[in-house]
């Protein structure tokens, strides 16, 4: 039996070359290696929403794209070199070319599917019909979208297409129109469709993938592979011939895709939608599929479909995904070449343009915000409803700051800290107000906190999230913080009604009533206390329930380190952060290592001597090497410190 992190891998009838990517908590000759190096990741390696994700690989990058719906710019392009970090570089669509008249969850764009041929890079896409723009770098610009034709042969052209190039460079449309109808056909030099239709709806003529949907096709040893899902809630299959052909008779059924994940505690248990696995340089394929996230009852649905990174492994000419587990998994061997972590992006809105990692829930929104009209501040402009600046919720544990001017004289008047899902019935406002007098207003569902504002136009806010526990505050200058009140938001983030669970949680700023200016948003501040196990990646380390809390500590005597993703330190304008901060128990004198960004051959920014603390909670503060910006943060534990130190929070000092 081999058991790695309480799955048995043996009786799951996984190869040898299976279980060198899986690592878990065992002690073992690698431990030591990997306990100095940061060559492990955790799944979804694209948290928060990100769903129907497709993936091109073009030389040493990777590119993804997929479903956006009503969040605008539409289709968002994300760049990697290691298929672990990922950092949106574009936008494909402006709102005005949205050929949807509305701005439902279930409306949008849908698909999202990058490719290259022919010497550039399309995206194709369904917003009442089939949509493609090109572009020589996925950096853009991004053409006028061009509608792909079709006819009576063809049919309609559906939703959650996808594009399979084969071996000659010969591009082709994978075709899919609800339930029963799956085809495939050629494309042209022009993007359009050509030759004749490959029809193969007998694939779903039963119903047996339930939808079928977001096909997509690889080929590798002279076989087309088509990977039909089933529908949202999961469901991966795969078919294979050895030519592409309409003929069943050809196709070979080879059944499920993924293999049985028998992880109790893994919360992504049904993977689906992948995109075409790729094969890297090494031999290595690898895919990324989305799925939900729950645990037991704990349900995080109201997130959106969360992207994991799985490798795909051959039994002969069989393909097989490996099961979705709960702890690391050895990276692929690419560089990182200085992409984060996936984390909600800080922006001081010093600059001219929107980065690309904002994004709109209507049209409207899309023209309510200026960059120029206060020189270091975004300004959003509300007409008769609220206006918003959002981007996609990453993170279970976080510290939301921002700093606002605005002067509220009515009870319309609100701008502030704000969380959303779907059709927005269901939010969470922190927001500077009126209600019989100037209030910090703090509101989810049928809980409604508020103290009487006392510091004016400008306010700073503050958010922290804790799992489902929501705390607000607010303050003057940033430093003296007053609490209003905690809610918890269960409600927002379980599986919503009406598609609204498709488009999952967004996190960000708006503004009803009146002009309202801010001058920062941070997601991940770091100078509030940073819970340990908000960890977004580990290796050798674990999560105990103590006495005092939760605290994260060494799984065994070979070391571990836990990564906290995009921290955000200080402004350079504001200074460095010079000191940090950990909350820990100790039961005997070591010492752990703070690293900015990577392990791998890095020094240290601090290390931080640790005494006994008698089994009690204590404060330890050191010196750093001055850092500014956002980072992810990396503590590491020294080895034969096993079950010795536990560390509750991390929080960094000016």
């Amino acid at each position: 039996m081999l058991l790695i992190n309480n799955l048995d891998l043996t009786a799951q009838g996984t190869t040898s070359s299976e279980r060198r990517y899986l690592i878990g908590k065992e002690d073992g000759p690698d431990s030591l290696i990997y306990y100095k190096l940061a060559k492990t990741y955790v799944n979804p390696v694209l948290p928060g929403d990100h769903p129907d994700p497709t993936l091109l690989k073009v030389g040493d990058d990777f590119y993804h794209c997929g479903s956006s719906f009503h969040f605008n710019p539409y289709l968002p392009i994300y760049h990697s070199k290691d298929l672990v970090h990922w950092k949106v570089i574009s936008r494909v669509l402006p709102p005005a070319r949205s050929n949807m008249v509305n701005d439902k969850p279930s409306a949008g764009v849908w698909q999202g599917a990058i490719t290259y041929f022919y010497g550039s890079y399309w995206i194709y896409f369904s917003s009442g019909g089939q949509w493609f723009s090109k572009a020589s770098t996925p950096y853009g610009p991004w053409s006028e979208p061009v509608q792909v034709k079709t006819n009576s042969t063809t049919g309609p052209l559906g939703y959650d297409n996808s594009i399979f190039v084969d071996d000659d460079g010969k591009p082709y449309m994978v075709i899919k129109n609800m339930q029963k109808v799956n085809r495939i056909q050629a494309l042209g030099k022009d993007g359009q469709l050509i030759d004749t239709v490959i029809n193969l709806d007998w694939i779903n003529a039963k119903l047996q993938y339930s939808w079928a949907e977001g096909p997509v096709m690889c080929k590798r040893n002279g076989y087309y592979y088509y990977f039909p899902a089933g529908d949202v809630s999961g469901g991966q299959y795969v078919l294979r011939a050895s030519a592409l052909t309409a003929d069943s008779t050809k196709w070979e059924r080879l059944g499920n895709f993924f293999k049985p994940s028998k992880d109790a505690a893994n919360a992504f248990r049904s993977p689906n939608h992948i995109a075409a696995p790729v094969q890297l340089a090494d031999g290595t394929w690898w895919t990324i599929g989305q799925s939900y996230e729950r645990t037991g009852n704990d349900d995080w649905s109201g997130m959106g479909r969360q992207t994991s990174l799985y490798q795909v492994v051959w039994e002969g000419d069989r393909p097989w995904g490996l099961p979705p587990v709960s702890g690391p998994l050895l990276t692929p061997g690419l560089p990182q070449s200085g992409i984060s972590w996936r984390s909600v992006y800080t922006d001081y809105f010093d600059g001219d343009d929107l980065d690309a990692s904002w994004h709109f829930l209507n049209k409207k929104a899309a023209k309510s915000y200026s960059l120029t009209a206060r020189k270091g501040w975004v300004r959003l402009t509300p007409d008769s409803s609220q206006t918003h600046l959002l981007q996609k919720e990453t993170d279970h544990y976080y510290t939301a700051v921002t700093k606002l001017d605005m002067k509220a004289t009515g009870d319309a008047d609100k701008a502030g800290i704000y969380l959303s899902n779907g059709d927005q019935k269901v939010f969470v406002m922190l927001y500077s107000g009126f209600s019989n007098g100037r209030k910090i207003i703090f509101h989810h569902d049928s809980v409604t906190y508020s103290v009487a504002n006392s510091f004016g136009d400008q306010v700073w806010l503050k958010l922290e999230r804790y799992e489902h526990t929501l705390t607000a505050w607010c303050s003057g200058n940033g430093k003296k913080w007053t609490k209003i009140g905690s809610v918890n938001s269960h409600k927002l983030d379980k599986a919503q009604p009406n598609y609204n669970s498709w488009v999952g949680t967004s996190v960000g700023l708006f503004a009803e009533g009146k002009i309202a200016d801010f001058d920062f948003f941070v997601c991940k501040d770091g100078r509030s206390n940073l819970p340990a196990i908000g960890y977004s990646n580990y290796y050798g380390v674990e999560t105990v329930e103590t006495g005092n809390g939760k605290m994260v500590t060494p799984a065994n005597n070979n070391g571990g380190w836990f990564m906290l993703s995009g921290v955000e330190l200080s402004k350079e304008t504001d200074g460095p952060a010079r000191k940090v901060e950990l909350e820990l128990m100790a039961d005997s004198a070591t010492s752990v290592e703070i690293f900015a960004d990577n392990l791998d051959g890095a020094t240290p920014i601090a290390t931080i001597a640790i005494g006994s603390t008698d089994k009690t909670v204590a404060s330890i503060k050191a010196g750093i090497v001055p850092v500014n910006g956002q980072h992810d943060i990396f503590v590491r534990f020294k080895p034969d410190t096993s079950k010795s130190v536990f560390i509750k929070s991390i929080r960094f000092l000016q």
